[in-house]
């Protein structure tokens, strides 16, 4: 099975949209700034614009990625790498903003590489997430191939 990534697409839309608005309109102060100020303080407003760029990153980096052997969970700022055989279920229920993985160790996991807001596109992705959670996650019967 080659990796299968999911990824949401509305919050990427805004966030990497709104990260070349941002670092275009403090590079555009930068060169715009009266003579009065010096090379430093147009340093520092395009450095203000790349650290807004950096976290607005990580609003648009969440994925999920499930090859065969494991899946990736890439939040905003953890990166989580399981076991087929350590996600029980994940269920996204109604006015939630993502879904989230119940784990065998008792613990959950935000999923934040699908998003509610992508409507029915992430009901596809999470039901497509869902089969192969099925197909990877539970044990062969015995006597079984």
């Amino acid at each position: 099975m080659p990796p299968v990534t999911w990824r949401p697409r509305n919050i990427r839309v805004v966030a990497y949209g709104l990260a070349v608005l941002v670092l275009a309109t403090m590079v555009a102060l930068a060169v715009v700034l009266p003579e009065q100020f010096q090379v430093t303080d147009r340093f520092g407003l395009v450095l203000i614009g790349v650290v807004g760029v950096g976290v607005l990153h990580l609003l648009g980096r969440p994925r999920l990625v499930a090859t065969e052997r494991r899946v990736t969970v890439v939040n905003g700022i953890r990166t989580h790498v399981l076991e087929w055989a350590e996600i029980i279920d994940i269920r996204m229920p109604a006015g939630e903003p993502w879904p989230s993985m119940d784990l065998a160790d008792g613990s959950t996991l935000a999923v934040m590489g699908i998003q509610s807001n992508d409507g029915e596109r992430a009901r596809a992705d999470l039901a497509e997430f869902r089969e192969l959670l099925h197909d990877h996650g539970e044990a062969e019967e015995p006597g079984g191939p």
